[in-house]
């Protein structure tokens, strides 16, 4: 299994949830070698208002986060996939080869921590539910992870994220008449055509560049986003991303 993570906010059952997952094994699910999911519940001492993890308490669940996966190694049950903290716990999944030592990886993890209560568990998960339906994002998640993931980088390079610039977007649709519909539609809300992309052999759809003057500060940007992908669905297409130049402080 290979490894690459990511992480971003959902809500669940109406609360608000910090979700980690293991993105690099996407394509190889479901895994007929892991057959079982197993968790460790443990709830935060002092928890954000939100439920999450306070600063203060950042470094004590890393280190049960580290015991795990060191205990897991050791006695050679499974994989760490994923973590969600929400409601004042934190949840600690793994996919497992067999399941009847689980409870022994997560008391001999846990008795390094004297000062946490946690819960145990295990059930057979061949499909890989958990990580497809809970731990894996939508499309419109995945959106936002990248968002973030570039107004970070445009951050870190000295980025006034709240000046309004040009923003370009770009979406793909099956045939040109719901090309010219979607560019009519968004043209009524301020957008700019700036050219048709048309169809070649690695990638067979027709293709529409357009902008609009707009901040790309963190949620600016998801709103924006997510309202093109959206209005893109709309019209039989697929949104296809943006871009924008930097513009320092």
């Amino acid at each position: 299994m290979q490894e690459y993570w990511e992480a971003y906010m959902k809500p669940m059952e109406g609360h608000p949830s910090m979700v980690s997952f293991n993105a690099g094994v996407a394509d190889d699910v479901p895994d007929n070698e892991y057959m079982y999911v197993g968790f460790v519940k443990v709830p935060l001492k002092s928890p954000t208002a939100q439920g999450l993890i306070a600063p203060e308490e950042e470094d004590d669940i890393g280190f049960i986060e580290d015991r795990l996966e060191m205990e897991s190694l050791r006695y050679r049950v499974g994989k760490y996939i994923g973590r969600i903290v929400t409601q004042g716990s934190v949840n600690f999944i793994y996919y497992l080869k067999l399941d009847f030592e689980w409870g022994d990886v997560a008391n001999a993890a846990m008795t390094h921590f004297d000062a946490y209560s946690y819960e145990s568990g295990s059930r057979v998960d061949m499909e890989w539910e958990v990580y497809q339906k809970l731990l894996f994002p939508t499309a419109n998640e995945w959106q936002i992870i990248q968002n973030h993931r570039t107004c970070d980088q445009l951050k870190e390079a000295g980025d006034n994220l709240r000046l309004p610039r040009a923003i370009e977007h770009k979406s793909y649709f099956e045939n040109p008449e719901n090309r010219t519909a979607f560019a009519r539609q968004i043209e009524t809300e301020g957008f700019k055509i700036q050219k048709e992309i048309e169809p070649k052999e690695e990638t067979p759809l027709y293709g529409l560049q357009f902008y609009r003057i707009d901040t790309p500060y963190y949620y600016d940007i998801d709103a924006l986003t997510l309202s093109m992908i959206d209005q893109s669905e709309r019209f039989g297409g697929q949104y296809d991303g943006w871009e924008t130049s930097l513009v320092k402080i």
